[in-house]
């Protein structure tokens, strides 16, 4: 896919969109040209209140046959876009004015995002594997049930006008007003549904392609004028100043990093988390917190999991260290993250869940089944195993999307004492 010649589809969309099907043939042609970038083949766009267009996005999750990162979906893109502008200081409708246009219905990092953020939704194609809409109903099972009436509010599915198998009616929140033509044909809707098939596992498989852990290298033996460890301590300084002591088992000695990350959290507009990342020999090496100052939808966990994927990254592009970066940067299924906060079932939460899941791809090893830990709980174990058996069946089935807290209950006391509201 990644050869494929596609020139002739890179066609630079611009102008006012007021018909649903035109919207949905051009996000289609964006899935397109994913497809021959040779990464999962989603295309958005994004749309004011009149239907002029913003920006449009596809999925970048590979690029050049390597992971980019897994968080790089078309709608959290075209988030993370909308809130880069803002920053910038160029002049943006409110969110509740912007619709963004998926040729797939978004995953629950996605969703998660939208719901954060407060746009519409309209979605060409159901994914019964791991849209939000994943049992078609429109009812979203998997939400908090306060948030569940207002999906419906902002997701739309429209009318998909047909005779045969991807026809359907409408369904959800009504499509915005300013679509004067609202339906899709069933060839439009049928190229966005085959395309995604068509990449879905050979992408899987380009995120999973990485060394087992026996071929792992501890990267405490490279000097520290090493490439890898000098690019690894360019994203955090005190990365391998802490070891764990025993695989997937942090105990007080990683109570100060979290915290200070927290604390950094805290004032860049975050309710006081920080994500570390444990590899497969328990060596810290990352400890970030999130920035909602910035971007609504950047938590401690996207801050972590996109870090470390551009670290591994731009070091397997870099012709001095190439591949055997992979010998001594773990695949992240193999490491661990551990949460100061707990997620719970709130939308920032569900963006979590979403983006944990993007970054493993498929079932957690035998070897490291407990790679999501939490420290100070933010609702009780049962509550949280409860809440995550009602994600789509990606998340809660086929990966295993299962937060445990730490055991170590030195580690839960400390960091608990330097909360925001305890102090």
């Amino acid at each position: 896919m990644s050869n494929c010649k596609c020139d002739n589809l890179r066609t630079r969309l611009k102008g006012n969109y007021t018909s649903v099907n035109d919207t949905v043939s051009a996000v289609a042609e964006k899935a397109m040209e994913a497809y021959c970038q040779g990464t999962f083949s989603v295309g958005g766009m994004m749309l004011d209140s009149e239907g002029n267009l913003l920006n449009t996005m596809h999925n970048n999750v590979v690029m050049n046959n390597k992971t980019n990162d897994p968080t790089a979906h078309g709608e959290r893109q075209l988030v993370d876009w909308y809130y880069d502008q803002i920053a910038k200081g160029v002049p943006m409708p409110p969110p509740n004015e912007i619709t963004i246009v998926t040729s797939l219905d978004p995953c629950c990092m996605c969703s998660g995002s939208i719901l954060t953020s407060g746009f519409k939704v309209v979605s060409a194609s159901f994914d019964t594997f791991s849209g939000i809409n994943y049992n078609t109903q429109a009812d979203f099972p998997s939400l908090d049930p306060k948030l569940r009436p207002i999906a419906q509010e902002t997701f739309s599915y429209p009318e998909v006008v047909g005779t045969t198998c991807f026809a359907r009616p409408a369904s959800s929140a009504a499509v915005p007003a300013f679509f004067t033509q609202q339906t899709i044909a069933q060839n439009a809707q049928a190229l966005c549904t085959s395309v995604f098939n068509a990449t879905l596992t050979q992408v899987q498989n380009t995120v999973n392609n990485d060394l087992p852990p026996e071929q792992l290298l501890n990267p405490q033996s490279l000097a520290e004028n090493d490439p890898i460890i000098e690019k690894l301590k360019s994203v955090y300084r005190d990365a391998l100043t802490y070891v764990a002591p025993a695989r997937g088992k942090p105990d007080l000695g990683l109570a100060s990093h979290l915290i200070r990350a927290l604390l950094i959290d805290y004032d860049q507009g975050g309710d006081g988390n920080a994500v570390a990342f444990l590899d497969y020999f328990g060596n810290l090496l990352l400890c970030l917190p999130g920035n909602q100052t910035a971007s609504a939808i950047q938590t401690a966990f996207m801050s972590t999991t996109r870090s470390y994927a551009k670290l591994r990254y731009e070091l397997r592009e870099d012709p001095d260290v190439g591949e055997r970066a992979l010998k001594y940067l773990c695949h992240p299924k193999y490491g661990t993250f551990v949460f100061a906060r707990g997620p719970n079932s709130s939308s920032k939460s569900l963006i979590d869940f979403g983006a944990y899941g993007s970054t493993m791809e498929e079932k957690l090893p035998a070897v490291n089944p407990l790679s999501f830990q939490y420290v100070v709980a933010s609702m009780t174990q049962a509550d949280l195993t409860q809440y995550c058996q009602r994600l789509p069946p990606l998340y809660s089935e086929a990966i295993g999307v299962y937060p445990t807290q730490v055991k170590d209950q030195l580690l839960i006391d400390e960091v608990m004492s330097f909360l925001p509201e305890n102090k």
